[in-house]
């Protein structure tokens, strides 16, 4: 007889072996501060700390008018939708953010979903299946929600080496020149902070007549004259089919969406389980986010900061002698190699210096390249800085890790 406590206890036993079972922190940040937040874990009451792995970018969570924004729909409409978008969720929010997010990406139409994973996986499984034998060449970093949502659709897929032009258009010459195909890819892949040669890959669409298909959740709010991310800031928004985009990064509130042109979006609209069943986003989610993209539109102080405080953090990390990861990006990335390693870092930096970072492991990235990913935004100073890099150099110490050797000038 099968003895599923056992099954399930073994499971668990195992993530425990490899030194990559996941804990969650028990926090509450504090409104207007961030990164200032309360820690409960392990304390007689709160503690504080700051907190370093945030993807709430931009620290729009925090800003006034999105809180304002919020606090009016909750007291004008009250608190959930009262439905999927076609039975009763329809609400004014909405229509309205669907404009502002085509508006930002120069298409003719955008869809809203209650997540990016969910934008992800019912977006491309409905354009896998309403595409007769589909063909979808598939960036082999692409995030999960991309994966599975390929997988659900059932087309042939084809991986292709991160961010390899040459070897995408060997895929691509090998494929029926007659069958739909679609390239999937991402603009900022998150772990590493690079970024995808999207001007080559629109050129190869074009060439082999594809659809292309780009996640920009990391770049979203944080790229472009006015958001519109990587897309927008190398000038080719129009060149790519079908752009997707979170709510819940730089925007600072949660969901998801895609932007393309009207007949596109209209067939995800119809045909989409992950859209259709799905309970639509609260009204005081949605005008949190529509002040929030109606702002990053004409301001470009948070991603500014933001990137400044990037670079700052690199630098010093790479004075030290810390092992910092190359990236264009904002994101920061310390390589460790190691998940038991990766998470006794983080333990200390928690218990000890009041840090916030978690460990990032298998799956999220392969096997001996666990890292801790810091993502300082525009609140994070010098001075905090500062004193994160003088805790990382003494903890490598401690833990007897090696610190990389300065090239003399």
């Amino acid at each position: 007889m099968m003895n599923y406590q056992h099954v399930f206890n073994q499971a668990i036993q195992r993530l425990h072996e490899e030194g990559r079972y996941r804990v969650f922190i028990d926090i509450l940040r504090n409104k207007g501060q961030f990164p200032n937040a309360r820690c409960f874990a392990g304390h007689n009451g709160p503690k504080p700390i700051t907190v370093w792995c945030s993807n709430d970018y931009l620290a729009m969570g925090q800003h006034p008018k999105v809180i304002a924004a919020m606090e009016e729909a909750l007291h004008d409409v009250g608190a959930g939708s009262g439905g999927t978008r076609n039975i009763g969720g329809n609400t004014h929010y909405h229509v309205d953010l669907e404009a502002e997010l085509a508006d930002l990406h120069g298409k003719e139409g955008a869809l809203l979903f209650t997540s990016g994973y969910v934008s992800n996986e019912a977006a491309l499984s409905t354009l896998g299946k309403v595409l007769p034998g589909c063909l979808i060449f598939s960036d082999e970093l692409n995030h999960a929600s991309m994966i599975a949502g390929i997988r659900n659709s059932g087309c042939e897929k084809f991986v292709f080496r991160h961010n390899d032009l040459d070897h995408l258009r060997e895929l691509l010459a090998k494929a029926d020149p007659a069958a739909p195909k679609l390239i999937a890819f991402e603009s900022v892949y998150s772990m590493d902070g690079d970024v995808a040669p999207i001007a080559g890959i629109c050129d190869l669409a074009d060439e082999f007549n594809a659809l292309t298909y780009c996640d920009e959740v990391h770049a979203v709010g944080m790229y472009g004259a006015r958001g519109g991310g990587i897309t927008e800031r190398d000038e080719v928004a129009d060149r790519v089919t079908i752009i997707e985009g979170t709510l819940g990064k730089a925007f600072g509130v949660m969901g998801g969406y895609i932007a393309a042109d009207k007949v596109i979006i209209d067939v995800i609209r119809s045909y989409a389980p992950g859209f259709i069943f799905s309970t639509s986003l609260s009204p005081v989610l949605v005008a949190g986010v529509l002040a929030s993209v109606r702002h990053l539109k004409q301001s470009s102080e948070e991603r500014d900061g933001q990137q400044a405080a990037a670079q700052f953090l690199k630098d010093s990390m790479a004075d030290a002698g810390l092992p910092v990861m190359p990236s264009v990006t904002h994101i920061v990335p310390l390589m460790v190699g190691d998940p038991v390693k990766a998470k006794r870092i983080s333990d200390i930096l928690l218990a000890e210096y009041g840090v916030y970072v978690q460990p990032i492991n298998y799956p999220t990235v392969p096997r001996g390249t666990e890292r801790l990913r810091f993502t300082p935004g525009p609140a994070h100073s010098e001075a905090m800085m500062a004193e994160l890099v003088a805790a990382l150099v003494e903890i490598w110490d401690r833990l007897e890790l090696e610190l990389q050797k300065q090239q003399a000038a």
